[in-house]
């Protein structure tokens, strides 16, 4: 049985302090923007797009604004909406927490857009690349939740149980290394698979990603605590199912869609 004593801080100068959640959307972005420019060189190869990789460079700008905004805004309607109209100043305190995943993909899906219109890019084929890294982020973003002790998981008596002495002195599921694995490792690996074919169709993996982020966040979701100012909406749902559920809708509407078009 492990006992969760990790520093969310990784130094502290006084005038400058580092956290671990800021290095994991850093890390995140970062690598995330290496690989896409990686793999999408590699399909422009194989596939003859029209597309020049330098406004790959230029959508990352778009993104970053489009997460954080998207992810706060998100966080904001969806999780602590009175908390914030009682409180207006603290909603610009993003170094304090709360960042929601759905607000930041809507952000993301809603900046892409708008970038691609303007540019005069294929939307779907931007998408396509975010999906295949954004599970990269996801990953270090759910480490960082660990690190942090936050988004605890449920009570367990399995041997892995992880106490969280900031919460209490019960063994509990680790919930964000399970979103860890699932969410980041084994959606980046499905992603980039189902990218990676010769007969790929653009828009694929955007309904893919929808579709196994859903079904994986949802399965973690039995895991893990609800929030406190929620709780269970039916007794049953908590909020990160209900958001899924609609995400893993839209995501089988765009694969139909997809599928059928000629």
């Amino acid at each position: 049985m492990y006992t969760h004593n990790l520093d969310p801080v990784l130094f502290d100068l006084g005038f400058l302090t580092v956290r671990w959640y800021s290095l994991a959307y850093i890390f995140g972005i970062l690598i995330g923007w290496w690989w896409g420019k990686k793999i999408l060189l590699k399909k422009l190869k194989i596939n003859n797009f029209n597309f020049n990789i330098k406004e790959f460079d230029d959508l990352i700008t778009f993104l970053i604004i489009s997460l954080l905004v998207g992810g706060r805004v998100g966080y904001i309607v969806f999780y602590n909406f009175n908390y914030y109209i009682s409180n207006p100043l603290d909603i610009i305190k993003i170094w304090e927490g709360g960042m929601s995943f759905h607000g930041a993909l809507i952000g993301i899906i809603f900046g892409t857009y708008l970038f691609s219109s303007k540019k005069k890019l294929p939307t779907f084929l931007l998408l396509d690349i975010v999906a295949c890294v954004a599970p990269i982020g996801i990953f270090f973003g759910r480490i960082a939740n660990f690190i942090n002790g936050e988004l605890i998981g449920k009570t367990t008596g399995l041997g892995w149980g992880i106490i969280f002495p900031a919460i209490d002195k019960n063994p509990r599921h680790p919930s964000q290394l399970y979103e860890a694995f699932l969410e980041g490792l084994i959606l980046l690996i499905l992603m980039n698979f189902i990218f990676s074919k010769k007969n790929y169709k653009i828009g694929t993996c955007s309904s893919m990603f929808l579709i196994f982020y859903s079904i994986f966040r949802i399965i973690s979701e039995f895991f893990r605590e609800p929030d406190v100012q929620i709780g269970y909406l039916f007794n049953f749902f908590s909020m990160g199912m209900i958001l899924s559920l609609f995400m893993l809708i839209a995501g089988i509407i765009i694969f139909f869609r997809n599928k059928n078009e000629i």
